[in-house]
């Protein structure tokens, strides 16, 4: 039988009061308001007293199964919110992670000047208020504002940005002529999965939307250059000097030498994306706040919305909670796709 070292009881609870207050603080403020969020999200609470009170009702799954199988405005804005999102998702983490490697890639150059400069620069709009961001943009965009007094210049009328919920995929198929957007095809209206019809989900991102992403790419895209920035300076220079000795080309040592070594920061920077993008909040929240006509409404600011505007707190956790649900599946496919096949 194994013998317990002396000592061993007092080095354990040393250790415990040591991580106390950790667990403490994490139990008071993390996990305690998880499970009574996850308590709320199975009542009809209107936010008024405690939610534990024997007069709240409690409605079970209910709160659930309306954003999904029940016909009526909650599933509608629900999914309405979820395809924005997949829109948003599908577009931003590809194009920041892309613009962010690039980026990576010139500063890391070493044969360009003044690269502290530009790696300051890329990196400002990074540590820059979302909100402050925000409204700065809100004034290019205007109606009357710089982007559409730079395009009149050219002799292009510039569209009302924020006030245009036109899917950009049924512009870009009714400009080649393929589809009338006045006058979609009767198949694509008259049904599709989940209350919303199949010409709607087959819009694309609004106009308004496309805003909004344009910023995001922008104001994200800093941070993450910094991670590929940080592994690309980790590679040997001698490893890609005797790739270029072997007779590999640049591409080809970008390709098979430093595009494998950053796989690891490249899945960080997926699932760092993927989970942001997911929660966007900030700039629907100040630029749009889910107009127009619900195009840029998305789960987080529905959630808010139904929570602390509609009082249907029970509704606006159980949201929140599905969008935890998608986050985490999400991530674990992604995490399978990028596994290492060879082990």
């Amino acid at each position: 039988m194994r013998q317990r070292r002396p000592g061993a009881a007092r080095e354990n609870l040393a250790g415990w009061l040591f991580v106390a207050p950790v667990v403490v603080i994490l139990t008071l403020f993390m996990l305690a308001p998880i499970l009574m969020a996850m308590w709320v999200s199975l009542t009809d609470w209107n936010g008024q007293g405690s939610p534990f009170r024997a007069s709240v009702p409690f409605v079970g799954f209910d709160n659930y199964t309306r954003l999904f199988t029940e016909e009526g405005l909650a599933r509608q804005d629900f999914m309405t919110s979820v395809r924005n999102n997949i829109y948003y998702v599908a577009i931003v983490v590809p194009a920041q992670t892309v613009l962010a490697l690039g980026l990576a890639l010139v500063v890391n150059n070493r044969l360009l000047r003044g690269r502290t400069f530009f790696r300051a620069a890329f990196f400002f709009p990074s540590v820059t208020s979302s909100v402050a961001i925000s409204v700065v943009f809100l004034f290019v965009f205007a109606n009357s504002g710089t982007l559409n007094g730079l395009l009149s210049l050219f002799g292009i009328d510039g569209p009302q940005w924020f006030a245009d919920s036109r899917g950009v995929l049924h512009l870009l198929l009714g400009g080649v002529g393929l589809v009338d957007p006045d006058a979609p095809p009767e198949a694509l209206t008259s049904g599709g999965p989940f209350g919303l019809s199949w010409w709607e989900w087959l819009s694309g991102p609004s106009v308004a939307m496309m805003t909004i992403i344009v910023l995001v790419v922008w104001t994200t895209s800093g941070t993450f250059m910094l991670m590929f920035l940080a592994a690309l300076q980790d590679i040997p220079v001698t490893l890609e000097e005797a790739a270029m000795l072997d007779g590999a080309g640049r591409r080809g040592v970008f390709r098979h030498v430093t595009l494998p070594l950053l796989k690891p920061t490249l899945f960080l920077v997926l699932t760092l994306g993927l989970i942001a993008t997911w929660q966007v909040f900030d700039q629907v929240y100040v630029m749009s706040q889910g107009n127009p006509a619900k195009t840029t409404l998305t789960p987080a600011f529905l959630s808010y919305r139904e929570a602390f505007r509609g009082f249907e707190y029970g509704t606006g956790t159980a949201i929140s909670f599905v969008l935890f649900f998608i986050i985490v599946v999400l991530t674990l496919l992604q995490r399978w796709v990028m596994r290492d096949r060879r082990s």
